[in-house]
């Protein structure tokens, strides 16, 4: 049989007066560019697989099990093999569903979602893949290509003499003596794969790893630089592209991003070209098959603070928004935990020297240099922020270096070992 692509998109831009970033920043006031859902279907001997991308903050826990098996029944394929990301933006929507029914217990508190909104979305999106079915194209080869970005990735954690953190790059970052700071640890390079049927452009898929903001927190939705880039690119092919956060975890534009509205425009033009210089230095292969590999990871929750702790913290109205908040969304992922449900990692091999890895959270950048460390002559293309349930995921080390990502890392710090094994199982060379 056949392999056979279908894109399929849909509009998912919250309403005015929507929570953004789990409702700790200022609500949807204006929207200034839609967020869009993309993805594709892969059907062939293999039964068929679903990968979107949402320009979303984040989706954890129960919600993202339920909208993988809502997408699977449309697909006609199962859970595990659909692979949801989100972008990342912040000025997005962010979706857990036992974090909105801590929270509602609170009325003064921001909801983080409104589900019955979310549920009309998944619904939608269900409804946009069953068409594309109806329209899919025979996928008969590949390209493959990779371009260094400049100018746009830095790392956030800089450590001083005695191992701690000393300085902090976020998205934006205003300290001229931190931005004078190297780079740091980032992958520099941007992946892109286009699929074909013979000589028609189907549909085009880029992989970075740097968080995909210049500046938020404005109630102004968008998608941002990454956004601007990709649809840029769509627009001047008019074919569909997709973009996808690699491992980001510890990785922004700090470096080269002071906060100002100027900067936008500039950092969307680095990637863009970076896009079009992947795309002209690709290699083209056949295809004819593809294959699905799926691995499923338990991390365990920390173990401070417990249920109680988060509860009272919740609670507690001298606690900042974003404490309260955060913390419904850590005791979600203690309840997850709590019922045993693992993270899926997937692997998608299209061909003898390319596939696309899918892995949970933000996960720090090394993760993505340790995966392609593994298959050296290999093409990999790293996508992260799947399920985003333990939201980061730091190194060992990290924890000993201090700074903001492990004191929202909802695992154990012994996680580096168990994901580091997850992925070298779905990259051996036998699978």
């Amino acid at each position: 049989m056949p392999v056979e692509v279908a894109f399929f998109d849909a509009d998912v831009t919250v309403p005015l007066g929507h929570s953004l970033c789990g409702g700790w920043i200022k609500p949807a006031l204006k929207i200034a560019t839609p967020l869009r859902g993309l993805g594709f279907v892969l059907r062939g001997d293999e039964p068929p697989v679903v990968v979107l991308a949402l320009d979303w903050c984040g989706v954890s826990n129960e919600a993202h099990l339920r909208m993988r098996e809502i997408l699977a029944q449309a697909a006609d394929t199962t859970h595990e093999r659909v692979a949801l990301h989100t972008v990342h933006q912040h000025n997005a929507p962010f979706l857990d569903v036992a974090a909105c029914h801590e929270i509602a217990r609170h009325p003064e508190l921001p909801p983080i979602c409104d589900l019955g909104w979310w549920e009309n979305i998944t619904g939608k999106l269900a409804e946009r893949l069953r068409h594309s079915l109806r329209q899919r194209a025979k996928l008969t080869h590949i390209s493959f290509g990779q371009a260094k970005v400049e100018q746009v990735a830095s790392n956030r954690r800089i450590l001083g003499p005695d191992g701690k953190i000393k300085y902090w790059r976020g998205s934006a970052c205003r300290d001229e003596r931190a931005r004078a700071e190297p780079e740091g640890t980032i992958d520099p390079f941007l992946r892109t794969i286009i699929f074909w049927s013979n000589d028609r452009r189907l549909l085009t898929l880029h992989y970075y790893a740097t968080h995909p903001m210049s500046y938020y927190g404005d109630g102004v939705v968008n998608s941002d630089f990454v956004g601007m880039a990709r649809d840029r690119c769509a627009e001047e092919d008019r074919s569909p592209h997709i973009y996808f956060t690699g491992c980001a975890g510890n990785v922004a534009a700090g470096k080269y991003n002071d906060g100002s509205p100027d900067n936008r425009p500039r950092l969307a033009q680095r990637l863009y070209q970076a896009m079009r210089k992947a795309e002209q230095d690709a290699e083209r292969v056949a295809v004819d098959s593809y294959r699905w590999l799926t691995h499923q990871l338990f991390l365990p929750p920390r173990r401070q603070p417990d249920w109680d702790t988060l509860r009272a913290i919740i609670a507690d109205r001298q606690q900042s928004i974003a404490n309260r908040n955060r913390s419904a969304l850590e005791l979600a992922y203690r309840l997850r935990a709590h019922k045993k449900i693992p993270l899926t990692l997937s692997r998608l091999i299209l061909h003898p020297d390319v596939s696309l890895l899918h892995l949970p959270a933000e996960a720090f950048v090394e993760y993505q240099l340790y995966a392609q460390s593994l298959v050296p002559k290999h093409f990999l293309a790293t996508a992260a922020y799947c399920d985003g349930g333990p939201w980061y995921i730091p190194l060992k080390r990290s924890f000993e270096e201090g700074g903001y990502e492990v004191t929202v890392a909802f695992a154990e710090p012994d996680s580096e070992a168990k994901l580091k094994e997850a992925i070298a199982r779905l990259l051996q060379p036998h699978a």
